[in-house]
């Protein structure tokens, strides 16, 4: 009882890894699915990692604005 179905941890990116999301967030604000496997590939991350990212990324952007 009790053990499964829990979140998972939140991902400490690391500040390479911030830095190229950051800048392939400038080139394209919506990554479809050939670039987000990529850049998990090439990131070591997964592409839901890739794409929560993006999300909150654009979530951000929007609160500035």
């Amino acid at each position: 009882s009790g053990g499964r179905g829990g979140r998972r941890l939140r991902t400490a990116f690391s500040a390479e890894q911030i830095s190229t999301l950051e800048s392939s967030f400038q080139r394209q604000q919506y990554l479809g699915a050939a670039e987000r496997r990529q850049l998990a590939g090439r990131m070591r991350l997964s592409e839901v990692q890739i794409k929560t990212w993006f999300q909150n990324r654009r979530m951000k952007l929007k609160r500035q604005l």
